[in-house]
């Protein structure tokens, strides 16, 4: 796996919580992950994750969106169009999507949905899709494995450890394709993620 790459991870207070430059140690990290951020107030600081200038970037979003009762036609859109705009500001950086992250199993089915139409729409920007839900679900597959989670929201230690074995793998496949040379052509069709 190459190492020394500009690795960016992205996202909200999962992604914040995480010790991102200890555990991949070997790569100049940006932790751009923020408390509360939906896929609308990433939207207004996606100016960072360009300028961070990656040659990687790793995105986890939409939890909060969830949170603030957001459909789910609203966080997909939301995601859908923050890949839009990486992959065209961003044409030779390599793109990791993960899953929304299960919560309480009332919240999976919203959330699962989410999840099938964004694993879907992640090739169309040439993105690779990382799906963390098998991996971090409880035994019925609905909500957050209870060892997993400090208050049914954020991780613990062993939540994190869980995630990071998960995405070490997605990463090596990740790095082993070529990054785009030159912008995707896509639609830019605005989206109303209020």
């Amino acid at each position: 796996m190459a190492h020394g790459e500009r690795l960016v991870f992205v996202g909200d207070s999962t992604t914040a919580g995480g010790d991102w430059s200890a555990w991949f140690p070997d790569d100049d990290v940006v932790a751009l992950g923020r408390d509360g951020d939906t896929t609308a107030s990433l939207t207004e600081r996606l100016d960072e994750v360009v300028a961070a200038r990656p040659d990687s970037v790793v995105l986890l979003i939409g939890n909060e969106d969830f949170i603030a009762r957001r459909t789910v036609e609203q966080v997909v859109r939301g995601v859908e169009s923050l890949m839009v705009t990486m992959r065209r500001e961003l044409p030779g950086t390599r793109l990791l999507l993960q899953s929304i992250l299960p919560r309480t199993a009332d919240q999976a089915p919203r959330i699962q949905d989410a999840n099938r139409h964004l694993r879907q729409f992640s090739s169309t920007v040439r993105a690779q899709w990382l799906d963390l839900w098998p991996a971090l679900a409880d035994e019925s597959g609905e909500a957050l494995r209870p060892e997993f989670t400090t208050d049914g929201v954020h991780l613990s230690d062993e939540g994190y450890r869980a995630w990071v074995a998960e995405l070490l793998p997605g990463l090596e496949r990740l790095r082993g394709e070529p990054p785009m040379s030159r912008p995707l052509t896509v639609l830019h069709v605005p989206y109303d993620i209020d």
